[in-house]
C-alpha cells in the first residue's frame, strides 16, 4: 500500500516554487477567461496545442491549493469538472488536445484535484464541502455515462478515490457536520465507483489488494463499516437469486441500495464481487484486537481515546454479518423502518409465531433523528419477497458520538407503520450485587427495544458447514472475546451463531470442529457468575429457543449450563441486570420456551450420563448423581417459581401450559411402570465427547432470587420427589390460589388455568378423594366469586370466563363421578348450578321458596345455559356417554315395541315446553296384562341431545307390586245367596233408647233449636227440608206395609277402564295442563308454556333429522397426513399410507393413541352405525389409510368431546373418482360421528354445524413444513370449506432421533385470548401421549 500511495501524492505545480502573491495573480489571470467561456456554447477553446494545456494545468494545480477566501478555487474547480465530461459529451470549450486524448488528460486532471481534498486550515466551512461535493457529482458522473473510457482511465479514478478518501478518513474521529456529510459522500461515490467498475471493467488483483489495506486503515471511522455493511447486502441480494433461483425468498433492499449494482453486471461477477467486497474490511473482530488495529497511526490515537467508538462499530460490522447471514438463512422479515431513518437500530420485522425465531441484540446509536420503534406483537405469516431484518440493536455498551450520520443498509424507502415509541434513558449504575463488573464506564445511555420474533427459515437454505465456512470465523472469534468492553459485538456473534445452529436442517450433519467451537462459546456466554456478562447470555437464550429440537450431536453437555441461564432469568422478578437492553418480557419468554424444551429429556433419558454433572458436583452416595434424572427437581423448581415471578399473560399462559405437560407425562410414565428406558439409535446424539477441563465451571452456579430477595443456594432437595401425584395436588393449589388472586383481572390467563384445571382432571394420578374433592370445591367457589362481583366490573369476558369455570367443572363432575355421592359435594355443585341459573342461591335467603315461586336473574344467558348444562351432567354422570351406535329415534322406538304399522309414527303427539325442549309422545297400546298400567313412550329432545322414557302408571310401591297388584281393582264376584244364613230384622236407632230420660243440664241448652233460629229467609228451605223427609219416609214404609221381604243388591265397582290419555295425564301431572299454562297468549307476544306442534306439516320429519343430527358435545373433527422426506405433491403424500413399510412404526403408534377403530356402515334405514373394534385387527398392513372414512374413522370420545380422526388416502380418492357425479352419494352423519368418509359437503342437508378446519400433518423432514401443499391436498381430497385456506389449522408433528416429538403449527393462530394450552408451537412432547394433547 505504501507505494502505492507515493504514486498517487497529487502534481505539484511549478508555481509552487515562487512567492504565493505570484501564484495566486497567475491563477487569477488565467481562469477568469477560462471560467467565463464555460457557460458559452458559442465559446471555443483557445487552447490548441499540448504545451497550452498542460501549462495551464499546471496553473489550475496551483490554484486548487489556494485558500477559499475568494472564488478563485471555485473557478478552477468548475474548469476542471467542465473538462472531465470530455468522455462524456465533448463541447467546443474543451480544449482541443483534451478533446483528442481524453483519457491521458483526464488521469492527469483526476491526480491535480487531489491537491484539493488535502488536509487545508479552512476545510471545515460549507464552500470547501460544495466543492468536493462538486468534484465528486463529477467523478460520479464521468463514469456512468462515459462508454469509451480506457482501463487505465479507470484505475486512475479508482486511485483517486481511494487516496482522497484515505486523506479524510485514515485521521482520528473529527466532530462536525461538513466532515461528517463530506465523509459519507466520499465514501458512496468509492463503492458505487467500485462496482460499476467491476461491471465494465474489474479491478485488477493489486487494486484490490490497495483498497483492503486501506479500508482496514479506516476502520476506526462509523461510516466506512455502515457503507460496507450496505454495499454486502445489496450484492447478497443479487447474489441469491443467482445462487438459489427464484423461489428462494427475496432478500429485497431499498430502491436506493439495489441501484448501486449494475443491472449489466453478470453472473460471475456478481460472485466474484461480494466475495471479494465481503473481506475487503478484512477481519472486523480486528476492530477489539488493540495490536492490530492499532498499527497505523491513526489507529494507535482512536485506541488510547477513552471515549473512542470502536466497540459500536465493532458491534455495526458483527450486525452487518448477522444480517448476511439471515439472508443465506431464507428469513424473510418486513422492515418497516421510515425512510429517512439514519441508523438501523430497530430493525423490527414483523411479527409471526415467538417460537420460530428470535433476533440477537444490538447496539443503540443515539443519533438517529427518529425515535425507536416496538412491533406489535402478532402471529401472522410475513409476506414474501420481504425485506430482511436488521438485526435488533439494544445494546448500548458507550455513548454515540454526533459523528454517526450514515444511512444503514436496508433501512430506506419502506413505509412506516403505526407503532408505540420507545424512548432512551440514561443507565444509572446499580448497586446491585447483579451489575455486571467492565472495566469501562457504563453506557451513558441505551434504547429500551422489545426483541423481536423472526420466522422459519427457508427449506432450500445452504448447509450450515457452508455458512459457517463463509462467515464462521469472524463469529467464532468474535464470540470469545473476553472483555466486557465490546459485549455488544460479542453478543451479536453469539446471536447469530445461535440462529445458524438451530437453522440445521433434519438430515445434516455438522462437522465436529464447528459443533466443539459453539459448544465451548455458549459454555463461556452462559455463565450467571457476578462477573458474567449479561448482553451475551440474554443474546444466548433469545435465539437459543429452538436448540434443544434440532438433534445436536452432544448437546447434552450444554444442559447443566442452560438450566443455571434459564434459572437465574426466571427466578428473578426483576431482572435488573437486563433492563437496560433488553425487554425482561421478551427475555423470559424465550427462557420458558427453553425450559419447555428441557422438561421432557430427563423422564426420557433417566439414565443418561452427564459428563459436565460428574465433574464433581454430586456425592457418590446419590444413585442418580450426574444422570438426567437428577435434574428433575431442579427443573420442576423452575418451572414452579417461574410461575410465581411472572407478570405476562402470554408467558403465564405457557407456562401453565409446560405444567400440564410435565405432569401428564409423570402420570402415564408411572402408570406404565416405569419401564426400562429405550436406546435411540443415534445415542452418538447425546454422548458427544468434550474436554471436561474446559466445561468443569458450567456445572451448577449459585443463583439469586434478585436484588429485593433474598439471596440462597440452589440444590437438588428443592423438591424431595416427583411423582405425578405429589405434583398433581401442588399444581392445583396453586391454580385456585392464583385464580381468585393475581389472576381474576386477567382473562386470557384465567381461560389457561381453567383449562390445565379441566386437564388435571383428566389425569389418572393416585390421590386422596378429598384433594379431588378440594379441588371441585375450589371452582364452585370461583364461579361464586366471580358471579358476585360487582356490576360495574361484568363484561363478556368476565362472562366467558364463567362459562370456562362451568365447563371446567362439567369435566370434573364427568370424570370423578364418585365425589357426588357425598351429600356435601353434591348440594355444592347443586347451588352452583342454581347460583348460574337464577343468580341466588337459595341457602342465602331468609326463607325458603320454590322454585316456581324464585324469581330468575341469571348474569347472563350464557351463564344460565352452561350452569344447564351442569345440571344435565350431575343428572346422567352414571351413563354420561351414550352408546356410539346412535340413540333412538321414532322408527327405532316403534321397532323396539315390534310395532310392524308404519302409521303408527303418524300417532306421536309433539309439544315444545318452555320454548327450548321439543318432546314426542307416544301412547302405546296395551295388552291385557299391562291394561292396569297406563305407559307412555317419550323422546325429548333439548340442548343436551336427544333420550328416550318410557313410563308406567303403578298404584303401588315397587316393593311387593308383583304379589298385590292384582288385588288392588277386583274382578266380578260371585251372586249373593239370598237365602244364605238366618235373617233377622235389626233396628238401627239414630239415637240411644234412653236418652229421654238423661236429665238436660245447660250445656244441652248451648245449642238452641232449630225453630228459635230459623228466620224468614230459611223458612222456605226449612219447610222443603221437612217434606222431603215426609216423603223418604213414605218410601220406606212401604215394604213393611205390603209384608214382603226385599234383597238388596251387592254393590260392586265398575270394570277397569282400558282406554287413558295417558300423554294428558303426564302433562297434568307435570303441572302443564292448568288455566294458565293454556290461556291464549292474546297481544302479550309471549309463548305459552305448553305449546302443541302441528306433526302433519310437510318436511316436520326431514327437520327433526337435521335437528338429531347437531351434536350436543364438542364435535371436532381432523384429518391426518403422513408426509415422507422431500415430498411435495398431494397424490404421493396420499399414498404414503396404503402400505405400513411406508410409515414409521411411531406414526402407527400415534394413530393407535387417537381413538379407538369404528367400523362404519350404512343401515336398511339409513342411519350410521359404528361399532368399536381393536387397532391391530384393523390396521392390518395398512399404513393408517384404512381409517380414510369408507369403511373405518378413529373415534375419541367421552362425556363431553367428542373427536373423529380420518386419514386419507389415494385409494378414497380413486373411488371418488372413478364415480360419475350423479353416483356419488353424499354422507350420512349421526350426532356421534359427523363425517362418514373422505368427503366434507356443507351444502348437504345432513351437515352438521361443525367445520373440518384442523389438519395433523405428520412429516419426517422439519423443512418440508414450509413447503406443505395444503390448497392440493384440499382439493384432493374433496375437502370444499366455507372458510379460506388461511383459517386452516395445522398441527405439525416432527420425530426427532432422540424419541420426543416436535410441535408446530401454523394457519390461523390469532386469539383474543391468546395461545392454547396444553399444546405450544414449537414444544417438545414425549412419545407417551401425543394423541390425548392432539385431542386437547
Amino acid at each position: 500500500m505504501d507505494q502505492s500511495l507515493s504514486s498517487e501524492r497529487g502534481h505539484v505545480s511549478v508555481l509552487s516554487c515562487f512567492p504565493p502573491s505570484v501564484g495566486k495573480d497567475v491563477v487569477v489571470a488565467v481562469v477568469k477567461p477560462l471560467r467565463a467561456g464555460l457557460g458559452n456554447p458559442d465559446t471555443c477553446s483557445r487552447l490548441y496545442t499540448d504545451r497550452q494545456v498542460k501549462w495551464t494545468m499546471e496553473v489550475l494545480c496551483y490554484g486548487l491549493t489556494l485558500p477559499l477566501d475568494g472564488d478563485t478555487v471555485k473557478m478552477c474547480v468548475d474548469v476542471y469538472t467542465d473538462w472531465l465530461m470530455a468522455l462524456v459529451s465533448p463541447r467546443d470549450s474543451i480544449p482541443l488536445p483534451i478533446r483528442r486524448e481524453p483519457d491521458l488528460y483526464i488521469q492527469q486532471i483526476l491526480r491535480h484535484l487531489i491537491s484539493l481534498f488535502a488536509p487545508r486550515s479552512d476545510q471545515v466551512s460549507l464552500v470547501y464541502l460544495s466543492l468536493c461535493q462538486q468534484v465528486l457529482c463529477a467523478v460520479q458522473t464521468l463514469a456512468r455515462d462515459s462508454a469509451v473510457m480506457s482501463r487505465d482511465t479507470w484505475q486512475t479514478l479508482l486511485r483517486f478515490l481511494l487516496r482522497i478518501n484515505h486523506t479524510m478518513l485514515a485521521p482520528p474521529n473529527t466532530t462536525g457536520v461538513v466532515s461528517e456529510q463530506l465523509s459519507h459522500l466520499s465514501m458512496v461515490v468509492l463503492f458505487e465507483m467500485w462496482l460499476l467498475s467491476c461491471s465494465r471493467c474489474f479491478p485488477s488483483h493489486s487494486l484490490w489488494l490497495t483498497g483492503r489495506q486501506m479500508l482496514s486503515s479506516w476502520r476506526h471511522q462509523p461510516v466506512v463499516v455502515e457503507q460496507w455493511c450496505r454495499v454486502n447486502t445489496a450484492l447478497t441480494s443479487r447474489l441469491l437469486l443467482l445462487t438459489f433461483g427464484p423461489s428462494f425468498p427475496c432478500f429485497e433492499v431499498p430502491d436506493e441500495d439495489a441501484a448501486l449494482i449494475p443491472a449489466e453486471m453478470d453472473d460471475q461477477r456478481v460472485s466474484h464481487t461480494w466475495f471479494r467486497f465481503l473481506h475487503l474490511l478484512s477481519n472486523p473482530v480486528d476492530l477489539s484486537r488493540h495490536v492490530i488495529v492499532g498499527t497505523t497511526p491513526s489507529s494507535q490515537e482512536e485506541a488510547l481515546r477513552g471515549d473512542n467508538l470502536l466497540p459500536k462499530i465493532f458491534f455495526r460490522a458483527m450486525r452487518g454479518v448477522s444480517t448476511l447471514v439471515d439472508a443465506f438463512l431464507g428469513v424473510t422479515v418486513v422492515n418497516k423502518e421510515p425512510t429517512q431513518r439514519l441508523l438501523s437500530n430497530t430493525g423490527l420485522p414483523q411479527s409471526i409465531h415467538f417460537r420460530d425465531r428470535l433476533p440477537s441484540l444490538g447496539v443503540a446509536l443515539t443519533r438517529s433523528p427518529f425515535k425507536d420503534r416496538l412491533p406489535s406483537y402478532g402471529l401472522s405469516r410475513p409476506r414474501s419477497g420481504s425485506a430482511p431484518p436488521t438485526p435488533v440493536n439494544i445494546l448500548s455498551m458507550l455513548s454515540a458520538p454526533p459523528s454517526i450520520t450514515s444511512p444503514p443498509p436496508h433501512s430506506r424507502r419502506l413505509k412506516p407503520a403505526n407503532v408505540s415509541k420507545a424512548t432512551s434513558k440514561p443507565l444509572t449504575t446499580s448497586s446491585s450485587p447483579h451489575h455486571w463488573k467492565t472495566s469501562s464506564q457504563p453506557p451513558a445511555s441505551t434504547t429500551h427495544l422489545c426483541s423481536s420474533p423472526r420466522p422459519s427459515p427457508s427449506p432450500l437454505r445452504c448447509n450450515m458447514d457452508s455458512l459457517l465456512h463463509l462467515f464462521g470465523c469472524w463469529l467464532f472469534d468474535a464470540a470469545q472475546i473476553n472483555h466486557n468492553r465490546w459485549a455488544a459485538g460479542r453478543g451479536e456473534a453469539c446471536g447469530t451463531l445461535c440462529r445458524i445452529f438451530t437453522c440445521k436442517k433434519t438430515a445434516e450433519d455438522i462437522l465436529p470442529i464447528y459443533l466443539s467451537r459453539f459448544y465451548l462459546v455458549l459454555l463461556q456466554g452462559l455463565q450467571v457468575s457476578e462477573e458474567a456478562c449479561p448482553p451475551v447470555l440474554a443474546s444466548i437464550l433469545l435465539n437459543s429457543t429452538c436448540l434443544f429440537c434440532c438433534d445436536l450431536k452432544g448437546v447434552n453437555l450444554l444442559l447443566p449450563a442452560f438450566i443455571s441461564a434459564v434459572e437465574n432469568v426466571l427466578l428473578d422478578r426483576d431482572l435488573l441486570r437486563f433492563k437496560n437492553f433488553v425487554t425482561p418480557v421478551d427475555l423470559r419468554r424465550a427462557s420458558i420456551f427453553i425450559l419447555l424444551s428441557l422438561l421432557p429429556l430427563p423422564l426420557h433419558f433417566p439414565s443418561v450420563q452427564s459428563e459436565v454433572l460428574l465433574d464433581g458436583q454430586f456425592s457418590g452416595d446419590d444413585v442418580t448423581a450426574g444422570t438426567y434424572q437428577s435434574l428433575m427437581p431442579r427443573l420442576i423448581s423452575v418451572l414452579i417459581g417461574a410461575l410465581h415471578t411472572e407478570t405476562d399473560a402470554s408467558n403465564t399462559q405457557i407456562i401453565l401450559a409446560a405444567m400440564l405437560n410435565l405432569v401428564q407425562d409423570l402420570a402415564l410414565l408411572e402408570a406404565a411402570g416405569q419401564p426400562k428406558q429405550e436406546t435411540p439409535k443415534c445415542s452418538t446424539y447425546f454422548h458427544f465427547q468434550e474436554t471436561k477441563s474446559q466445561h468443569s465451571g458450567a456445572g451448577r452456579p449459585r443463583w439469586t432470587t434478585g436484588t429485593s430477595g433474598p439471596r440462597r443456594t440452589r440444590g437438588t432437595n428443592t423438591i424431595l420427589s416427583h411423582s405425578a401425584g405429589i405434583l398433581w395436588v401442588q399444581f392445583v393449589h396453586l391454580l385456585t390460589q392464583c385464580l381468585t388472586a393475581q389472576w381474576r383481572n386477567d382473562s386470557a390467563v384465567c381461560l389457561s388455568a381453567l383449562e390445565v384445571l379441566g386437564g388435571l382432571a383428566k389425569v389418572e394420578v393416585n390421590v386422596e378423594q378429598s384433594e379431588r374433592r378440594r379441588a371441585l370445591s375450589s371452582v364452585c367457589c370461583y364461579i361464586e366469586f366471580q358471579c358476585s362481583r360487582p356490576p360495574p366490573l361484568h363484561s363478556r369476558d368476565l362472562h366467558s370466563i364463567i362459562v370456562a369455570a362451568f365447563t371446567c367443572l362439567n369435566t370434573w363432575v364427568t370424570r370423578h363421578p364418585a365425589m357426588l355421592d357425598q351429600q356435601e359435594c353434591l348440594l355444592e355443585v347443586l347451588e352452583i348450578v342454581e347460583l348460574g341459573i337464577s343468580g341466588t342461591k337459595s341457602k342465602r335467603e331468609e326463607e325458603v321458596r320454590c322454585k316456581e315461586e324464585k324469581e330468575l336473574n341469571p348474569v347472563s344467558l350464557r351463564v344460565k345455559e352452561a350452569a344447564e348444562v351442569t345440571l344435565n351432567c350431575v343428572m346422567q354422570v352414571l351413563g354420561a356417554v351414550p352408546s356410539l351406535g346412535g340413540l333412538l329415534d321414532e322408527d327405532a322406538l316403534i321397532r323396539c315395541y315390534s310395532l310392524s304399522d308404519s302409521s303408527l309414527r303418524k300417532k306421536f303427539r309433539y309439544f315444545v315446553l318452555d320454548s327450548s325442549v321439543i318432546m314426542a309422545m307416544l301412547e302405546q297400546p296395551q295388552g291385557p296384562e299391562d291394561a292396569s298400567c297406563p305407559s307412555l313412550a317419550m323422546l325429548i329432545r333439548g340442548p343436551s341431545g336427544r333420550h328416550s322414557w318410557t313410563l308406567q302408571l303403578h298404584l303401588q310401591p315397587r316393593e311387593g307390586r308383583t304379589h298385590t297388584q292384582h288385588f288392588l281393582i277386583p274382578g266380578c264376584r260371585a251372586a249373593a245367596q239370598e237365602d244364605a244364613g238366618i235373617q233377622c230384622s235389626i233396628k238401627n236407632p239414630q239415637f240411644p233408647e234412653n236418652i229421654e230420660r238423661v236429665p238436660s243440664v245447660k250445656a244441652d241448652r248451648s245449642i238452641p233449636a232449630l225453630h228459635e233460629t230459623v228466620t224468614e229467609e230459611m223458612q222456605p228451605q226449612l219447610e222443603r227440608l221437612q217434606t222431603t223427609f215426609q216423603r223418604q219416609q213414605q218410601v220406606e214404609a212401604q215394604p213393611l206395609l205390603s209384608g214382603r221381604s226385599v234383597v238388596m243388591a251387592t254393590c260392586r265397582p265398575p270394570p277397569p277402564v282400558t282406554g287413558f290419555q295417558t300423554a294428558r295425564l303426564f302433562l297434568s301431572h307435570l303441572g302443564l295442563l292448568t288455566p294458565e299454562t293454556l290461556k291464549d297468549p292474546g297481544t302479550s307476544g309471549v309463548l305459552a308454556q305448553l305449546v302443541s306442534l302441528d306433526s302433519s306439516l310437510h318436511g316436520f320429519s326431514e327437520d327433526l333429522k337435521r335437528l338429531d343430527q347437531l351434536p350436543s358435545r364438542n364435535c371436532d373433527s381432523a384429518f391426518i397426513f403422513y408426509i415422507r422426506a422431500g415430498q411435495r405433491m398431494a397424490a404421493e403424500i396420499l399414498s404414503n399410507v396404503e402400505s405400513s413399510s411406508s410409515v414409521l412404526s411411531h406414526f402407527l403408534d400415534f394413530l393407535s393413541s387417537l381413538g379407538r377403530p369404528m367400523e362404519v356402515r350404512q343401515h336398511q334405514m339409513g342411519k350410521v352405525i359404528t361399532d368399536s373394534l381393536e387397532f391391530p385387527t384393523v390396521i392390518g398392513d395398512s399404513g393408517g389409510g384404512v381409517f380414510n372414512g369408507e369403511k373405518f374413522i378413529l373415534m375419541y370420545a367421552d362425556a363431553l368431546t367428542e373427536i373423529t380422526f380420518i386419514v386419507p388416502s389415494s385409494s378414497s380418492h380413486k373411488a371418488n373418482l372413478q364415480k360419475s357425479p350423479g353416483e356419488v352419494e353424499p354422507p350420512t352423519e349421526s350426532p356421534s360421528n359427523p363425517y362418514s368418509g373422505s368427503e366434507l359437503r356443507p351444502d348437504s342437508a345432513a351437515q352438521p354445524t361443525v367445520e373440518l378446519n384442523v389438519l395433523i400433518v405428520w412429516v419426517e423432514s422439519f423443512e418440508d413444513i414450509e413447503r406443505f401443499p395444503l390448497s392440493d391436498l384440499l382439493s384432493e381430497t374433496s375437502t370444499h370449506t366455507h372458510c379460506s385456506v388461511s383459517n386452516f389449522q395445522l398441527i405439525f408433528i416432527h420425530p426427532l432421533k432422540t424419541g420426543l416429538y416436535r410441535i408446530c403449527f401454523h394457519g390461523n393462530t390469532t386469539s383474543k385470548f391468546g395461545s392454547v394450552v396444553p399444546l405450544v408451537n414449537g414444544s417438545v412432547v414425549s412419545k407417551r401421549f401425543p394423541g390425548e394433547r392432539d385431542g386437547h
